[in-house]
């Protein structure tokens, strides 16, 4: 099982850690939303439940719970900054389909 974080996307979420008094890494995750089914939620983990797997990607923790990972399997992500926009960026090759306005994906 993977999951991956670019080094520019890695940075980001340290310097984001940081600035914050009880983060201890990035909580990726999958919520019913949207009008294909499923949005990515970003969220800093300020715990690990029984129920979470952890993955080291340079040097910062990615906690997934179990009802995501499946959907997450083998996704990379990344931080870009493209004009006045920044965020992340989400190379999943579990989704078949996305959303015209590319909030929400199918797998």
């Amino acid at each position: 099982m993977s999951i991956t974080l670019t080094p520019r996307a890695a940075e980001h979420v340290r310097q984001f850690l940081a600035k914050s008094n009880d983060g201890i890494g990035l909580r990726l995750s999958v919520r019913a939303a949207g009008c294909s089914g499923h949005a990515y939620q970003v969220e800093t983990a300020t715990r690990i439940g029984a129920d979470d797997q952890v993955f080291d990607c340079h040097d910062v923790k990615v906690v997934v719970d179990k009802l995501s990972l499946p959907l997450l399997e083998g996704i990379t992500v990344d931080y870009t900054r493209e004009g006045f926009n920044e965020g992340f960026r989400f190379d999943n090759p579990n989704v078949r389909g996305t959303c015209g306005c590319g909030e929400s994906f199918n797998v």
